[in-house]
């Protein structure tokens, strides 16, 4: 097992949206990664730059970012080969570590478009330091830059932003000042692939809450009649919970609904449907225990969202 911090760089159809490959929003440009050892001290790194294969050149809000020549990059690697060299790299069983939710997403999507997708297996577990920063020293809602977390620790600045390899190293300096204790138990789980059956469904435990990622469905409304799906289970127990409110949909789009387990109180629950690049459909569904006045104010948001609903329909 080895502990990886990866950052990517990517490029974007500099054409604009329209004339984008929608298999590729994003083509890697860059990769950039740190190998920490136990005591999450840098030991070795890994860096390529890529070759461009869809887009023929950089998009300029990329450009304005990275500072990538262009040139360079036509001396650059294919991906194939640089994502062959760098998983060979990470050795067996790495435990990724990266600044934010997208780039093991776009990691796999790329690695899809060229065929390559089973050198990752998938739901992929990792570590969001972005989101750890936040668990740690802030709300765990929020999410700060990479560079607000290193003038947080006043760490030295010694390259710039937006490169790879640069970013992978901030990332790992940043996790140096997290303890284990607050890093280890907040693990995420990258749906790109996604559960297919009820044998690969996910129940997960975490600190304050529990999350449940379903199998596919071939529409949402199957996808919130399945039995699993709606159901309410106490996070600290694991006992069924008595609705006291059903499903709704909020204006976020997420479904959300209130119970009650007898021994350890309100529990809320949220459900968001994801659709799949094939037009299939599955869950991700938390659970986290909440006080009374938490359960009131979302019965009041219920009833407002319903009385908003209601002059809309007689108007």
């Amino acid at each position: 097992m080895s502990f990886i911090v990866f950052d990517l760089e990517w490029n974007q159809c500099p054409g604009g949206k329209k004339n984008s490959d929608s298999r590729l929003p994003f083509e890697i440009i860059e990769i950039g990664a740190v190998r920490l050892n136990d005591a999450l001290e840098p030991e070795n790194h890994f860096q390529r730059l890529i070759k461009p294969q869809v887009y023929n050149w950089i998009h300029d809000s990329i450009h304005e970012v990275i500072h990538v020549n262009y040139k360079d990059l036509m001396k650059g690697t294919k991906f194939p080969q640089a994502v062959q060299e760098f998983l060979d790299w990470c050795g067996p069983d790495p435990v990724f570590f990266t600044w934010g939710n997208q780039d093991v997403m776009e990691l796999q999507r790329n690695l899809k478009y060229y065929g390559m997708l089973s050198m990752i297996p998938g739901p992929v577990t990792y570590y969001d330091v972005q989101k750890l920063f936040s668990i740690r020293y802030e709300d765990g809602i929020s999410r700060r830059s990479l560079e607000y977390a290193i003038d947080y620790f006043k760490i030295q600045k010694n390259h710039g932003f937006h490169r790879a390899l640069a970013d992978a190293f901030y990332t790992g300096k940043v996790l140096k000042n997290i303890e284990k204790e607050y890093i280890f138990p907040n693990s995420s789980i990258d749906v790109y692939q996604n559960p297919k059956s009820r044998k690969e469904e996910i129940y997960i435990s975490y600190p304050t809450y529990t999350k449940y990622i379903s199998r596919e469905f071939p529409d949402k409304e199957r996808t919130m009649r399945d039995k699993e799906v709606n159901s309410t289970r106490c996070p600290i127990c694991g006992l069924p919970a008595r609705r006291k409110m059903r499903w709704f949909l909020n204006n976020s789009r997420i479904y959300e609904s209130v119970s009650v387990c007898q021994e350890h109180g309100y529990i809320r629950g949220k459900i968001r449907i994801r659709k799949t690049e094939e037009n299939k459909y599955f869950a991700i569904k938390t659970l986290k225990n909440v006080s009374e006045e938490e359960a009131e104010e979302l019965r009041e948001k219920r009833e407002s969202l319903r009385r908003k609903r209601h002059m809309k329909v007689k108007r």
